[in-house]
């Protein structure tokens, strides 16, 4: 699957899938690199892809639906305008010829939903997962994030992970505070440092580097375990307790 960003706003990515002169765009906040990066390579928007109502995922949908005529697929939502299929758990959507499973993840909001393709291992998760991180909890509670994110750990390890921020680097330091004897964290922090100092995309990750490094997903870490009871942050040892801690912490700073 031929994937590339584009870059929008500060930090966000506009994920790009091209396909025999025919693209696909994942949560298009803004038109406007939409359309140039459309008419620099000169491809025929055919499918918008929507993972959740907020503002920086879906402010370019109706300009680019009226200026281009292509589909947008999204979840059950309202306050998405321009929907044309809904899609809910399980479903299963063609995109460009790849066939996606539809992945309900709520927590940080209600609809959000996830994108995945099995065969080629790649998910579109929008701001459910980040590298190193998780979206915030807006919408949801923290038991309900804790079961999406379990849901997507449990995808094959190999599983591309392409979310909509470019937050790595914030979401690695604080990591570091919780899990500081992380030998895989610490080597994945300099990789990811060389990424960014050549102004590199640190996206995709994968699911089993994620569950090597990422504090959300590792709520059964005895050291994260330890360090939560010497901050005065355990509140209980059920995953979703140690996710509720962790998230929290991360929270206030």
């Amino acid at each position: 699957m031929n994937i590339t960003p584009i870059p929008a706003f500060s930090d966000n990515y506009i994920w790009m899938i091209v396909h025999e002169g025919r693209a696909a765009v994942v949560d298009p906040g803004d038109p406007t690199p939409v359309l140039k990066t459309l008419e620099e390579q000169g491809l025929v928007l055919d499918t918008i892809i929507i993972t959740h109502h907020h503002f920086d995922h879906t402010g370019g949908v109706g300009a680019l639906k009226t200026t281009t005529g292509c589909r947008v697929i999204g979840p059950n939502n309202p306050k998405i305008a321009d929907i044309d299929e809904t899609m809910t758990e399980g479903a299963q959507v063609t995109v460009l010829g790849y066939e996606f499973e539809v992945m309900e993840v709520p927590g940080h909001t209600l609809d959000h939903i996830a994108y995945y393709n099995a065969e080629d291992g790649t998910l579109f998760c929008g701001d459910t997962l980040f590298v190193g991180g998780c979206g915030r909890v807006f919408e949801g509670t923290f038991p309900m994030m804790q079961q999406s994110l379990a849901k997507l750990s449990e995808l094959p390890s190999g599983t591309k992970v392409y979310c909509t921020h470019e937050y790595t680097m914030a979401n690695l330091s604080f990591a570091r505070k919780v899990e500081p004897t992380n030998t895989d964290l610490m080597a994945h922090i300099q990789t990811c440092e060389r990424r960014r100092d050549s102004d590199l995309p640190t996206v995709p990750s994968t699911i089993g580097q994620e569950l090597l490094i990422n504090p959300f997903l590792r709520w059964h870490s005895p050291a994260i375990v330890a360090q939560l009871k010497q901050e005065g942050r355990h509140t209980g040892d059920s995953p979703a307790d140690i996710f509720g801690a962790v998230r929290g912490w991360k929270d206030e700073g």
